[in-house]
């Protein structure tokens, strides 16, 4: 046939006269043919549409999916960042209470290192009144020693001839020299009299 060559050009357009030239049966292949391809193609395109919306309809359903995730995250993150605020405001009232004691700790151990200063000098103090009442009691022991030497010889000779005791007083006999912490206790402690042991009383 003279129409197989004009109608073999890969699918493309006819002319008019190369339509005129081909026969009728020719045309009515070539049209058949046409729109079985034409149907073909249309067929092919519902599919692929159908493969599109299934591939739509999928994705629409992970980006719910994946919206649905996103809110429950969001919620974890609004949750862990009150918690992490919460753990902050105890972490900072864990620290001013540390500074509290702290300042506390060092007040006190201050006032304890004063009170005990002060009981040190007091003790100091205390120790040299002790001392200096020591060192008094044995000038007054010595004084009631070197009295009762010198009224001694005299014997009876006293004023009016009385003995130091008819003249109210106390014995100057010997005594212990010791601290003065005996139970009778000893001339010039703080807790008796001073009793001057001199003739002119």
């Amino acid at each position: 046939m003279e129409g197989e060559p004009a109608g073999g050009g890969g699918g493309r357009a006819l002319t008019d006269d190369e339509m005129a030239a081909l026969g009728k049966e020719e045309l009515v292949r070539r049209l058949r043919r046409e729109e079985t391809e034409k149907l073909a193609a249309l067929v092919q395109r519902g599919r692929l549409i159908q493969e599109v919306n299934r591939q739509l309809q999928g994705h629409l359903l992970e980006i719910r999916e994946l919206k649905q995730v996103n809110r429950r995250l969001q919620d974890e993150n609004r949750e862990l960042r009150d918690l992490c605020c919460f753990l902050d405001n105890d972490r900072q009232k864990g620290k001013r209470v540390a500074r509290e004691w702290q300042l506390f700790g060092t007040q006190a151990s201050r006032a304890v290192r004063d009170d005990l200063g002060g009981c040190w000098q007091k003790l100091a103090e205390l120790e040299g009144r002790q001392e200096e009442l020591l060192r008094e009691n044995l000038a007054l022991k010595e004084l009631c020693l070197a009295l009762e030497e010198e009224w001694a010889p005299r014997g009876d000779a006293s004023p009016g001839g009385a003995a130091p005791s008819e003249l109210g007083l106390p014995p100057c006999g010997p005594r212990d020299l010791g601290d003065g912490s005996s139970s009778t206790g000893s001339v010039g402690s703080p807790d008796q009299p001073h009793l001057a042991c001199s003739p002119d009383d």
